[in-house]
C-alpha cells in the first residue's frame, strides 16, 4: 500500500520542489537496500527520469544494470519491461503486432515497449531497422502499426545498455540516433569493500522489500514543476557556449577544431539546461547555476562529440576533451 500523500492544488512550486528533495532522498534510501554503491549511476538515472529523457548505460556484464533498473521501477511505482536485443529481433517484437482473432478481426497485441520503464539490453546487438523501431517510440512517445498510432504509457523512459568490451557482431548506433539519448552513463567496477558487501548480501537466503515511494502522477507533476523552473540568462548562455565550443570551425573552438570531427548540436544545449534544472532541484535549489550545468556536461556531451584521427593517435579521450572545455 502506498502511503505517499497526493499533491494538493494549493501547493506552490517551491513547496513541491521541497517535497521533491524529500522524495529523492527516500528513493535513494530504498534503492540502496538492493544496490550497493553505483551512487553516481543511480543519481544520473533519477536525473534523466525527472527530466523526461532517456539514458544509454555503458558497462561490462555483471554490474547489476538490470537489477538497478528493476529496483528503480519498483520504488517509483512504475511498470517495467526488459527486451534482450539479438540479431534476429524484429521491430514487431518490440512494438507489438496485429493478429487475426477467432472472429476474423485484427486485434493489436502490445509489445514490451508498452511500459513506463523499458530496458533495452545490448541495443547494439540488433540490426538498424529494429533499433529504429525503439528510437521512434522514444522520440514520438507512440508506435504506429498498420497505419494506426498507439500512445505509450507516461511517464516513458528507455534505458539502453551496451557492452564496451565486446564489439564483434554488433551494430553501433549512428550519431544521429545516439543524439536521442539525454545521458551516456558509464558504470564502473565496485570498490573492494562494496564488492565484499555485494557478495555478503547476495549469497544468503534473504530478500529486500522495496517500498513504493512515488506514483506515476507525482512523477509527472515533478517533471512539470522542474520544467517551469526559471533559468538565469547567464546560465542559458553558458550552456549554449559550452555546446558550441565542441563544434569544429566555430569561432573560439580551437580545441574542437584540433581534436574533433563532429560536435554537439542544439539538442545538447537543451539537455544541458534541463539537466541543470533537475540537478539543482535534487540539491534543494529553486534555480540552476553554472555549476549545475557543469555537473551534467560530461554525460550530456560524451556521446555527441566524435574524435578525429589526431585525438585517437594522441590518446585524447572524449572525457578529457569535455573536461578541458569546462575548464576553459
Amino acid at each position: 500500500m502506498n502511503n505517499t500523500p497526493q499533491f494538493t492544488f494549493i501547493m506552490s512550486d517551491s513547496e513541491i520542489l521541497d517535497l521533491f528533495v524529500s522524495r529523492y532522498h527516500d528513493l535513494k534510501s530504498e534503492i540502496g537496500k538492493v544496490i550497493v554503491g553505483q551512487e553516481h549511476a543511480v543519481d544520473s538515472l533519477l536525473l534523466s527520469i525527472f527530466t523526461g529523457g532517456h539514458c544509454l548505460l555503458v558497462g561490462v556484464p555483471g554490474l547489476a544494470k538490470t537489477l538497478m533498473v528493476n529496483t528503480l521501477s519498483k520504488a517509483l511505482g512504475l511498470s517495467f519491461s526488459r527486451i534482450q536485443f539479438t540479431p534476429d529481433l524484429m521491430p514487431s517484437d518490440i512494438t507489438g503486432s496485429e493478429i487475426l482473432d477467432e472472429n476474423r478481426h485484427f486485434q493489436f497485441i502490445q509489445g514490451p515497449v508498452f511500459a513506463n520503464i523499458v530496458l533495452a539490453d545490448e541495443i547494439n546487438r540488433t540490426p538498424p531497422k529494429t533499433q529504429a523501431a525503439l528510437l521512434e517510440a522514444m522520440q514520438e512517445k507512440s508506435v504506429t502499426v498498420s497505419g494506426k498510432s498507439y500512445p505509450l504509457q507516461v511517464p516513458f523512459f528507455v534505458l539502453a545498455t551496451q557492452n564496451p568490451i565486446e564489439q564483434e557482431g554488433t551494430y553501433p548506433l549512428p550519431e544521429a540516433q545516439l543524439d536521442r539519448f539525454m545521458l551516456n552513463i558509464r558504470m564502473e567496477y565496485p570498490t573492494f569493500q562494496e564488492e565484499v558487501d555485494i557478495v555478503k548480501g547476495t549469497t544468503v537466503d534473504t530478500t529486500q522489500t522495496i517500498r513504493k515511494v512515488l506514483t506515476a502522477e507525482e512523477i509527472l507533476q515533478f517533471q512539470s514543476v522542474i520544467r517551469r523552473m526559471p533559468v538565469p540568462d547567464n546560465v542559458c548562455q553558458y550552456a549554449v557556449r559550452l555546446s558550441s565550443s565542441t563544434r569544429p570551425g566555430t569561432e573560439g573552438a580551437q580545441l574542437a577544431t584540433k581534436y574533433l570531427s563532429w560536435g554537439a548540436g542544439p539538442r545538447a544545449s537543451q539537455y544541458l539546461v534541463m539537466g541543470a534544472k533537475t540537478h539543482a532541484a535534487m540539491h534543494g535549489k529553486y534555480s540552476p547555476d553554472i555549476e549545475d550545468v557543469q555537473a551534467v556536461a560530461l554525460e550530456v556531451l560524451r556521446h555527441r562529440i566524435v574524435r578525429n584521427y589526431f585525438a585517437e593517435a594522441e590518446g585524447i579521450t572524449t572525457e578529457s576533451i569535455v573536461a578541458q572545455l569546462i575548464q576553459a
